[in-house]
């Protein structure tokens, strides 16, 4: 309910702050990713659900949170429980967002979040496809090389070594001959 001066109430600015803040992560293919493909094990949404409430109580606590304290725990959330290390700048990107919006929260202005919004409805049901990482020529070359062992035709294989025939002395014993030897 908002107050007599129409400024929105406490407890619409954190509600609207905590949907900005799932909304950003909900957006982030990294995290999206992760959670499709069960990187976090079979509760991964559960986690990114935790994540989102993690982050929220993080940026609420002080003022002097900024983009760079939520990037950084956005990093250590993803690589500690997803086992992604993230590295593109995708976090820097959600952090930048996440304070943005809380910002606008504080002053009553949802505006980032209906965008938000916006973006991840016309973006629903979609999949997420993966970045393949580009490496220096020296990985891609040994990737392309083991592609080929795979399919090289082997031949025929080497003919077993046959035993051979046991060594009699004169006395009709066996004489035992050392492996090297053979």
């Amino acid at each position: 309910m908002a107050s007599s001066s129409g400024e929105p109430t406490l407890e619409q600015k954190s509600a609207q702050l905590d949907l900005g803040i799932s909304l950003s992560l909900a957006l982030w293919p990294a995290l999206t990713l992760a959670v499709q493909n069960n990187w976090g094990g079979p509760n991964s949404s559960d986690k990114r659900d935790w994540f989102g409430g993690a982050i929220s109580e993080y940026v609420t606590s002080s003022a002097e949170v900024d983009e760079e304290d939520v990037e950084a725990m956005l990093v250590q959330v993803m690589l500690d429980e997803f086992e992604v290390a993230v590295d593109d700048g995708s976090a820097g990107e959600v952090a930048d967002d996440i304070i943005r919006i809380r910002g606008e929260c504080e002053k009553g202005n949802f505006g980032g979040v209906e965008e938000l919004k916006r973006r991840w409805e016309g973006r629903r049901g979609k999949q997420v496809v993966g970045q393949e990482v580009q490496g220096d020529e020296d990985e891609s070359e040994s990737d392309e090389s083991e592609s080929e062992d795979e399919d090289v035709e082997m031949g025929e294989p080497a003919a077993p070594r046959e035993k051979p025939a046991p060594q009699i002395d004169e006395d009709g014993f066996e004489t035992v001959v050392s492996r090297k030897k053979r």
